[in-house]
């Protein structure tokens, strides 16, 4: 979990193809409002999030249930948001991609043909509520570097 920007989907997709585990990145699973609201620089409230949240849950539990691992990518900014992707998923771990507003702006800044535009960033700094459940990790360092953290904390 983390604001857009932080290296969620690049780390999910990483550490999924190291594990053989399933990756689902949450973007993909908005509708088109959402996508559309977004893409006109216009933050999503709780009410938009809502059914896409019900999604999200429904696959990971889902994956559970076929015997497989989930990794979602998922910005999941605020607790209740989390409440609702962990309902019923007993095990499960959060890791949380903490970085400063002007690194992930630099990383937002850089990046082309993506709904999530930078000018939306103040917003999810601002709907953040930080886990104090959550694993964290340092947005900042390298993509290995998190891999080898976290395969050795979770995994050895």
């Amino acid at each position: 979990m983390g604001v857009s920007g932080s290296g969620k989907s690049t780390l999910g997709y990483a550490l999924a193809h190291k594990l053989g585990w399933d990756f689902f990145d949450a973007d993909e699973f908005h509708p088109p409002e959402n996508i559309a609201k977004m893409a006109a620089g216009i933050p999503l409230s709780d009410v938009d999030r809502a059914p896409w949240l019900v999604a999200l849950n429904e696959r990971v539990l889902s994956t559970l249930k076929s015997g497989q691992h989930p990794i979602l990518a998922c910005s999941a900014l605020k607790e209740r948001y989390r409440a609702q992707l962990l309902k019923e998923t007993d095990g499960m771990t959060i890791l949380y991609l903490k970085g400063s507003y002007e690194l992930i702006w630099s990383r937002m800044s850089m990046r082309r043909g993506h709904f999530m535009k930078p000018e939306l960033l103040h917003s999810q700094f601002e709907t953040l509520e930080e886990p104090g459940e959550a694993f964290v990790l340092d947005a900042a360092v390298p993509l290995e570097d998190m891999i080898d953290t976290i395969t050795t904390k979770f995994f050895s």
